[in-house]
Order: C-alpha cells, then structure tokens, then sequence
C-alpha cells in the first residue's frame, strides 16, 4: 500500500476531513490533499508529526527509501534556500559603497578618502550613474532576501540575473572611472555572487 492511500485510511479510520486533519497538523488542506492525491510526500517533520498524531511509526507510513530520499530533497533545498538568502545579503553589502570612505577627495595639497555622499570630485552623470547602479543592487538584494523568507520560487531566476547583469555593469563602470578600493569591493561581492551560484547549482 502506497503512503497516499495509508494516510486517506488512517484519517477516516478516525473519522476526520482533510480540513480537520490539516488543522491538527498544522498544515494546509492543499498539503493534505497533495499528499493523499500522491503528488507529493509531506516533509521529514510532517512524517514525525503524522505518525505521532497516529500513533504509527514512520517506517510504516513510508519505505527507507523515501524516507532517505525525502530527506536528501530537504537537505538540497535547505542549500539552496541559504545560497539564496547569501546572494540577496550580498547585493544588499553594496550598501557599504555608500557609506564606507573610498573615494578620493582633494582638499588643497592632501587628499583625502570620503564615502559617495561626500565625493564631489565627479560629474553629475558619472554620480547619478554611480547612485542608481547601488540602489538597484540594494533593491535587488532586498527583493530576493524576502522572496527567500516567503519562499517564493516564481521570479528568483529573474531577480538573480539582474543582479549579475547590473554588478558586472558596475564593476566595469568602477574600472573605467579608475575607482581602485570601489571596484575591488564590487568585485568581491560579484566572486561571491559567482560561487553562490555556482554551490546552487551543485545542489540541484
């Protein structure tokens, strides 16, 4: 007996609704049904959950096979919900070319380092051109950092190559207005970017 039919005869064995079963589990009744329809199994904590609320071992419900596949599903997803949340904390890191003081500034004979809202030394372009390549980035991270913690996968591919393109973009802007401690900050945070990806992919 496979584990969508085990469970549909454990719920009416007692009685119950898939509403009423997924309130005491915790759960959707979408998650009920999904399960029950066997398009899906629930996950390593809802398997402990149901064999508890029925009193039936886990082994029972599912094969150690599933159970082991299931569980290295949830360990492949875990890793790529954290690379994802790295890559959104990253673009959101561009903050500190803001803030941080690497940006040359000449008062008289000294020159000195200021952070971008104090650096003057630059046309209005190449300064608009700078602010709104940063407040992309930032929007960017901040965007997938919620998407991650709502679990939302729809548009995570979207917002992952528009921040590649638009920090590939600075870095040769840094590079071509010569801005040496902007352009390795930027670089870095693209090489970490890089091997998020990268580590994502591994996981699928």
């Amino acid at each position: 007996m496979e584990f969508n039919e085990k469970l549909q005869e454990l719920r009416k064995s007692r009685g119950l609704t898939q509403e009423e079963l997924a309130e005491d589990l915790f759960v959707s009744r979408t998650a009920i049904s999904k399960w029950e329809s066997g398009r899906g199994y629930p996950s390593i904590d809802s398997l402990k959950e149901i064999s508890k609320y029925f009193s039936v071992t886990i082994d029972d419900l599912l094969s150690c096979e599933k159970i082991l596949s299931i569980a290295e599903n949830e360990s492949k997803s875990s890793i790529r919900s954290i690379c994802d949340l790295l890559f959104g904390i990253s673009d959101l890191m561009t903050m500190i070319l803001l803030i941080l003081p690497l940006y040359p500034k000449t008062v008289g004979d000294h020159v000195y380092s200021v952070s971008l809202f104090a650096y003057t030394e630059l046309s209005s372009m190449n300064r608009l051109i700078y602010w709104l390549m940063f407040a992309v980035l930032i929007a960017v991270g901040g965007i997938k950092v919620v998407l991650n913690q709502m679990k939302i996968e729809k548009g995570q591919k979207i917002i992952t190559s528009c921040s590649l393109i638009c920090s590939v973009a600075a870095v040769l802007f840094l590079a071509a207005t010569r801005e040496t401690y902007a352009i390795l900050i930027t670089f870095l945070l693209l090489v970490i970017k890089t091997v998020l990806i990268l580590k994502r992919v591994t996981a699928n």
